[in-house]
């Protein structure tokens, strides 16, 4: 995501200034939401989700980095290089979404950020309404901070403009008095960690069944340890960031997986613009096997 210093997202005025995303391979028989023309043109084709769906969305380096450590706030920009077809594919993601998802460590992170379609890519704004609209979403998705702790820069312009937040007994008491009067406070648990099946529940209660998280390696590693992540969206930085002692997570961390648990995945879609790979998986039945295709899975010859 590209900010200029005073935290206000950079781009052109159309979406028709994009240029479209070249798609490479496609699995037919998706659903499809019917998106406006611009959008449809800008992104390479259509887009849709079986509902209901959880789906996460990452930029990684080619050797596998999703973030630079805590000291490096906003690090995204730096894997992406500032993309402004990353910065679309993220709008558009947020602009299918009834709510976005996060951590507090990703809020943290991003100390000036707002989970917005239109905040990564105004140029597109008007679209993205358009399709809101058409999806009959809510003129924004909702902003839903999970926190066991309670633990929340209480001052982010995200929570200023309003958000759900989901927490422990112990995390709404440490919180009272001290959010926005924009944000809700929803108490998804009484023990000491959050069990994301139940704020997943909470969100369905409230009609919220297209979920997209943003929230992290660690809120991606929650949700895949609770068997609760439908899809992956990746796009593959043509950079690479190496490691060193430092924290540098991959998509996943404190959920180990191989050689004991096996999380297959279905490739769904591959587009590209100049040396960035933008891939669409999907997660497989527990027990699927790792070999050949899904019996589901048909190739799509893509546009020439």
């Amino acid at each position: 995501m590209a900010e200029d210093s005073a935290g206000h997202p950079v781009g052109g005025t159309q979406t028709g200034l994009l240029e479209p995303l070249e798609l490479l391979y496609e699995e037919t028989g998706r659903p499809r939401f019917g998106l406006p023309p611009a959008l449809a043109t800008a992104y390479g084709g259509d887009l849709g989700f079986t509902l209901p769906c959880v789906y996460a969305n990452f930029v990684s380096s080619i050797d596998g980095v999703v973030a630079l450590g805590p000291e490096f706030p906003s690090s995204g920009s730096a894997i992406s290089g500032r993309e402004p077809a990353d910065r679309f594919v993220m709008g558009l993601l947020r602009a299918c979404a009834d709510a976005v998802l996060i951590g507090a460590g990703t809020l943290r992170a991003t100390p000036r950020h707002l989970w917005t379609p239109d905040h990564v890519c105004p140029q597109a704004a008007p679209d993205f309404a358009a399709l809101r609209r058409s999806l009959r979403r809510a003129t924004q998705p909702e902003l839903v901070v999970v926190t066991a702790s309670g633990d929340l820069p209480t001052q982010h312009p995200a929570l200023q403009s309003g958000a759900l937040v989901t927490t422990t007994l112990d995390g709404a008491r440490k919180l009272e008095g001290r959010l926005p009067a924009a944000c809700t406070v929803l108490i998804a648990g009484e023990e000491p960690t959050l069990r994301m099946a139940d704020v997943l529940a909470a969100l369905h209660a409230q009609g919220h069944t297209a979920v997209l998280t943003e929230g992290g390696p660690h809120l991606t590693g929650h949700l895949l340890g609770e068997g609760l992540l439908d899809e992956l969206f990746v796009t593959t930085s043509p950079v690479l960031a190496g490691r060193t002692g430092t924290a540098r997570p991959g998509l996943i961390e404190g959920l180990e997986l191989l050689p004991n648990r096996q999380e297959w995945t279905d490739l769904i879609s591959i587009r590209r613009r100049d040396s960035y790979l933008f891939l669409r998986y999907r997660l497989r039945a527990p027990g699927s096997s790792g070999t050949g295709r899904s019996p589901q899975t048909e190739v799509a010859t893509p546009n020439a």
